[in-house]
């Protein structure tokens, strides 16, 4: 046998028994079978086999049964990004002439998936407002089938009754006759602020809960990944088929280093929430600030929701500067921070800000001044960062 076949094909296998603190790695794209007869056998779908890289490995098996630990369900299925998670459950789930009901705070890109490529494909949006139940009761009819949810909004944090509007969908159910039949209008939950530590989202009665893992699991501020998580197995089918058919998956190492950042998440989450309550709190101090939004603080926008529901707080709030202060002067002042950086995503090491256009990422109105400040606190001291903080605001003083 010629030295490269003897390589390639080397009879060598290393003892089985082999166990460490941190998962194996493996990755593939062809996966070795002993038989033609276990080829034509072997079922990827229970995770009891193997049949192509694609479709499993004993990596991204262990990563999708944590997360679903994490989040208090039963099955998971991984994507590559947050984003792609959001469009694998709208286009599992939705059919030409269905209806989708959509938070009117929700993640941008989530939106804009729904008003592009749903849309072209001849399924209907709406947008309600999640801080009005009665909102949502009265936008839901026949045609309707998903209504995503979530807890709280993006970048303006107000903090929705989860339970109510869970509510909702339960009573427009049963009006319709739906009961638990096909035509049922499912709830699916952005469940990346939680990030399964704030609250248990299957108890709040969601379908599904998606969380980018991209934020908290990760930690790193180094991977992209999404979840979506199930507690019904004929809801997890119709995931896993549709997420089949698409193609997605996930990078080996990227799942590994999702995987080494589970152990820490709930320590890393309690950690900023500790530093952001205190910033958050300070903040609202200063006399350029004319309001803060963080579920925790006693007048953010759904506050009582969030302290009878929750359990902690994520990394964010966000600030409107009072209406004298100008667009220019807002970002001048995020120019001049020096430990808070520029940049998109959170739940991260490093804290990072962003300055929004709020009217112009709604369709309801908004009420403040139309500059907001978008905080993210990461694991820098929190002395440190108010420091950075004060020193930005002399430069609107």
């Amino acid at each position: 046998m010629s030295l490269p076949t003897e390589l390639i094909h080397h009879p060598y296998r290393p003892p089985a028994e082999f166990e460490s603190a941190a998962p194996g790695v493996h990755k593939a794209s062809t996966v070795i079978f002993p038989t033609v007869a276990a080829m034509r056998q072997r079922d990827w779908k229970d995770k009891s086999a193997y049949t192509y890289g694609l479709h499993g490995t004993p990596t991204t098996f262990t990563l999708e049964e944590r997360i679903a630990t994490l989040e208090g369900g039963r099955h998971c299925v991984l994507a590559p990004s947050g984003l792609a998670a959001i469009a694998l459950v709208d286009m599992a789930l939705l059919r030409a002439g269905d209806e989708l009901l959509i938070p009117d705070n929700a993640y941008g890109p989530g939106k804009a998936f729904a008003e592009a490529e749903l849309a072209a494909w001849g399924i209907r949006h709406v947008y309600y407002d999640p801080m009005n139940p009665a909102d949502l009761a009265a936008r839901i009819h026949e045609q309707t089938r998903l209504v995503w949810l979530e807890v709280p909004g993006s970048v303006t944090l107000e903090y929705p009754d989860l339970a109510a509007l869970v509510e909702v969908v339960r009573q427009a159910n049963a009006r319709l006759g739906h009961g638990q039949g096909p035509q049922r209008i499912l709830t699916a939950l952005d469940n990346t602020w939680g990030a399964g530590i704030a609250f248990a989202p299957f108890e709040a009665g969601v379908d599904i809960s998606m969380q980018a893992l991209t934020k908290y699991p990760s930690g790193g501020a180094d991977v992209l990944m999404g979840a979506v998580v199930t507690r019904d197995e004929a809801l997890h089918r119709r995931l896993l088929l549709t997420h089949m058919r698409l193609g997605l998956g996930v990078g080996a190492n990227d799942a590994e280093l999702v995987l080494r950042g589970l152990p820490s998440v709930e320590l890393r989450y309690h950690a900023q929430d500790a530093s952001t309550r205190a910033l958050a709190a300070w903040m609202a101090t200063q006399p350029a600030v004319a309001r803060v939004f963080h579920p925790a603080l006693p007048d953010s926008p759904g506050h009582e929701h969030w302290r009878r529901q929750a359990r902690a707080a994520a990394c964010l709030f966000s600030v409107v500067f009072q209406p004298q202060v100008t667009a220019a002067q807002v970002d001048a002042f995020c120019d001049r921070l020096r430990l808070f950086r520029l940049g998109y995503s959170w739940a991260g090491p490093i804290s990072l800000c962003v300055p929004y256009d709020v009217p112009a990422m709604r369709t309801m109105s908004w009420p403040h001044a139309p500059r907001l400040v978008r905080f993210a606190v990461g694991l820098e001291a929190v002395e440190d960062l108010r420091a950075d903080l004060a020193q930005a605001l002399q430069a609107l003083a």
